[in-house]
């Protein structure tokens, strides 16, 4: 009796598994499904797109707009150009990624998917869908994430992850300047109270040289190349209104640079900020004030004088501002002379702190003139060997010099000088000549 009765349980329990089987399975897809082993967007179909939208499972939705010459504009954020290598990145993740199978086509299991209003739409010129598609969760296994094309109510798995950004401004080309350190040919660069220094070169192989024909000094190569390579990339990490106090604020500290292109183009640079300031904090009253704070009489006279010092002032200091960078183009038709107008622009820091500030800096002590062929090839022609000085004369003295044999020393007026008076004394009498005894 026990035997059927765990026989019958057995069967009951294959029963409801062989159900669960059955109703969890994945759906066969039709055996001539278009879609299976098909790229998510077709190259075609991309190449029509006047408009692309993205909205996130949060429902935030951002627009991008395709211009008449490829380059795309960020509608959200100013109509600022938008970044076109991320903008290729994410059409190209769709035309390279397959469609891996064919999920469900059944509401109840659709439901169970999280299609909450995550999408991808294209539009072409005439404001017509070309292509959409929702996404829903990541598959259990994580093995990729379940999709829907249009209208069609069939669910898709596909192996790509797509992070579905919609903040505008991570969309936009941060980029102010774009030219190359091999294209400069002259740089203007600001040095604080040394003034402004002009560099140029001929050609991009050829050293950098001072303009000024009164520098001696020899220009350091190593310094240059921050600022053609911070200058000449420049990138924003955040923009303002035009009209900001910040933005305000720093142009009245600007230190401006140019770059000149050898063919002709200059652009112009001014980067500042507020400065760092020390401000005099107010003083801080006692606790007791007032007639009462002077105690009483018999106190104020014992009390016995003190060396009190005065007070000294206490100063907080309030952070410097943020450095903006305010861009011009001598070409009329860069873009980047209208986004000057639409927004104030923030850089970061690094792009400003490794610029040479002084001369000295950007400066460095000529090395000395190489030695003339004349002066240092050794000389072949016959010195003359210089005559032998004469031995110094010795003081003379009646008693060293006899009267009958005179020398020609004894004759020099300088040899029968008397010697010097020590201070305080008279001088010698001079001693009288042989000669003068005759």
């Amino acid at each position: 009796m026990k035997l059927k009765t765990l026989a019958f349980a057995v069967a009951i329990l294959a029963l409801i598994s062989g159900a669960a089987y059955f109703a969890s399975r994945p759906e066969s897809a039709p055996a001539s499904d278009p879609r299976v082993g098909k790229a998510l967007l077709d190259t075609d179909t991309a190449a029509k797109t006047a408009k692309m939208t993205i909205v996130s499972d949060q429902g935030k939705a951002l627009t991008l707009l395709r211009q008449a010459d490829g380059t795309w504009k960020v509608s959200e954020y100013f109509d600022m150009p938008g970044d076109f290598s991320k903008i290729s990145q994410f059409v190209g993740d769709l035309n390279n990624a397959k469609v891996d199978r064919f999920v469900t086509a059944n509401p109840e299991r659709i439901a169970r998917l999280e299609f909450t209003g995550a999408l991808i739409r294209l539009v072409d010129a005439g404001d017509k869908e070309i292509w959409s598609m929702a996404l829903g969760k990541n598959s259990d296994s994580g093995s990729g994430r379940f999709v829907r094309f249009g209208t069609d109510p069939k669910v898709y798995l596909t192996g790509l992850h797509l992070w579905l950004d919609t903040e505008a401004k991570g969309w936009a080309d941060t980029q102010l300047v774009n030219v190359k350190p091999d294209d400069i040919a002259k740089v203007v660069i600001p040095l604080g109270t040394d003034g402004s220094v002009t560099l140029s070169r001929k050609t991009k192989t050829d050293p950098w040289a001072s303009a000024d024909p009164a520098n001696t000094r020899k220009v350091k190569q190593d310094a240059v190349s921050p600022v053609l390579s911070s200058l000449g990339a420049l990138h924003f990490s955040d923009s303002t209104a035009p009209g900001d106090s910040a933005a305000t604020e720093a142009q009245k500290h600007l230190a401006t640079y140019q770059l000149t292109t050898f063919d002709g183009k200059t652009f112009t640079v001014a980067i500042g900020r507020k400065p760092e300031e020390k401000k005099l904090k107010a003083p801080v009253a006692d606790a007791a004030s007032g007639p009462a704070s002077l105690g009483k009489l018999a106190d104020v006279n014992a009390q016995k004088p003190t060396d009190a010092k005065p007070a000294q002032p206490e100063y907080e200091t309030i952070a410097a501002g943020p450095w903006f960078a305010f861009v011009s183009s001598s070409d009329s038709r860069a873009a980047v002379n209208d986004l000057m107008k639409k927004r104030a622009f923030q850089v970061e820091d690094y792009s400003v702190s490794n610029l040479p500030k002084t001369k000295d800096d950007l400066f460095e002590a000529a090395p000395p003139p190489p030695a003339s062929a004349s002066s240092s090839a050794p000389s072949t022609a016959p010195s003359t060997a210089p005559a032998p000085s004469p031995a110094p004369a010795q003081a003379a003295t009646p008693a060293s010099i006899p009267a009958s044999a005179p020398t020609s020393a004894s004759a020099s007026p300088q040899a029968s000088a008397p010697p010097a008076a020590a201070p305080g004394e008279a001088p010698a009498a001079a001693p009288s000549s042989p000669a003068a005894g005759k």
